[in-house]
């Protein structure tokens, strides 16, 4: 039997869940993100259960992480017959079947052509600092391109490839030499202030028309990190051209085209990578969240001929776990026996549904996503496109207390990254949900 969500039974915190506030506020690092007070005791589908009995309605699924959505039995199943085997081997030194499995099965998903290539670690972050290794090692050259907006971790190597946010970057300089930041094809905010169709895409021309122009060589960059769709920096959609742009540039230059689809990846835009809508194929894939649906575990794929580098160059102990494996293999699995086709019918349901609803709101200046990654752009004025920020915050916090789990992005975006079990009842009542908390959030500050 199904959760029912929401269903809030006391106040938000419960008494168990300020017991356990407390403890983590003495106890627990400081750095740490704490969007709202929720306290999970378990989960089924797209419904968290916390520790006090309240029943959620999950849009956020982790970060974009929990895709399979929360306990799903293959994936359970498949984490309890490893755990009774063994829980770890070092990957770089041994070998164990579900390693070379989940590989194989990664090279035949991931859509560049000719053989491949996989490397396993444990996250996100991890594939990226991967990544810029293997971009200079192939290419022996220095410098790499990324994109105001963007996010790809906060490890060194890969913070210095992040733009999101100026508290991430803050006090941890001097960071990795020789990254560069260009705008990213964001339409509705242009950096240039262009129009689309008529602006030449502007923005992918960038390394070459301005970059090249004054600071370096295209044949002195190594590498291009791009997200196919804008994740942290505000769940942007580019234009179609944007990417193909890049493709072409990177291309007549032997730069590298490495497309970080950790959290646009893995089924959620209703293909298995987000780039594959914009027909663009990169040179490297970065993979991660959602790839063990929720086990620590991340991917590097990439074209034979850039993956050849000598033993010990790269490692990792506990890359590749052989129990995330697992995980990794029964979420493949569930993808392509229909996760990724609802993903695209709940998410032309979900986004379809927020345009109607939210089309005459004052504060909404832009609707926009791909499958099950949507953003909701709120602005203070339409005409100014002022960000929203106080708004935006109220909305996820009012949105928790009536049982609805969202998450913000970029300066004043509500994102929509539901596991991909989502169903369409549920998508209705997020909707329903969410207009009503910006309806009585209009009322309050009109």
């Amino acid at each position: 039997m199904s959760l029912e969500a929401p269903l809030i039974k006391s106040k938000l915190p419960g008494k168990r869940a300020a017991e356990i506030l407390a403890k983590d506020k003495k106890f627990t690092s400081s750095s740490y993100i704490k969007e709202y007070p929720l306290v999970v005791e378990r989960g089924e589908g797209a419904v968290v259960v916390d520790v006090d009995g309240n029943q959620f309605l999950d849009m956020m699924a982790g970060i974009a992480v929990n895709i399979t959505g929360y306990s799903h039995p293959s994936v359970v199943q498949a984490v309890k017959q490893q755990a009774e085997k063994f829980f770890h081997i070092c990957s770089t030194d041994f070998y164990y079947p579900s390693f070379a499995n989940l590989a194989e099965r990664l090279a035949a998903m991931t859509f560049l052509s000719g053989e491949k290539k996989v490397f396993l670690n444990n996250s996100g972050a991890e594939a990226v600092e991967t990544a810029i290794k293997l971009a200079r090692y192939h290419t022996k050259r220095p410098y790499i391109i990324a994109f105001h907006g963007a996010f790809h971790g906060r490890t060194i190597g890969a913070l210095s490839l992040t733009a999101s946010k100026p508290k991430q970057r803050r006090f941890f300089g001097p960071l990795m030499p020789g990254v560069y930041h260009i705008p990213y094809g964001y339409c509705y905010r242009c950096s240039y202030n262009l129009k689309y169709r008529t602006c030449g895409i502007h923005c992918a021309d960038a390394i070459l028309k301005v970059l090249s122009k004054s600071l370096l060589s295209p044949d002195e960059i190594a590498a291009v990190f791009v997200e196919p769709i804008l994740g942290e920096g505000g769940y942007v959609v580019p234009p179609l051209e944007f990417h193909q742009k890049l493709r072409e540039f990177t291309h007549q230059h032997g730069i590298l085209l490495v497309a970080d689809e950790i959290q646009s990846g893995m089924g959620r835009t209703g293909k298995f990578l987000a780039m594959e809508n914009f027909q663009v194929e990169p040179d490297v894939v970065l993979l991660a969240k959602g790839l063990a649906s929720g086990l620590p575990l991340g991917a590097v794929v990439a074209r034979k001929e850039y993956m050849r580098w000598e033993p010990g160059t790269h490692g990792s102990t506990f890359g590749g776990n052989p129990v995330a494996c697992e995980a990794s293999l029964a979420t493949l699995e569930l993808l392509e026996e229909g996760l990724m086709h609802n993903a695209l019918k709940m998410g032309e349901r979900l986004l379809s549904s927020l345009k109607r609803s939210l089309k005459n709101h004052p504060n909404v200046g832009d609707v926009r996503g791909m499958g099950l990654m949507i953003g909701v752009e709120l602005v203070r004025n339409k005409k100014t496109r002022e960000p929203a920020v106080e708004m935006t915050d109220r909305v996820v916090q009012d949105a928790f207390q009536k049982g609805l789990l969202l998450l913000p992005c970029g300066e004043s975006v509500i994102r929509f990254a539901p596991p991909l079990v989502v169903d369409p009842d549920q998508v209705d009542s997020a909707v329903g949900i969410f207009s009503k908390v910006l309806s009585s959030l209009m009322t309050e500050t009109a």
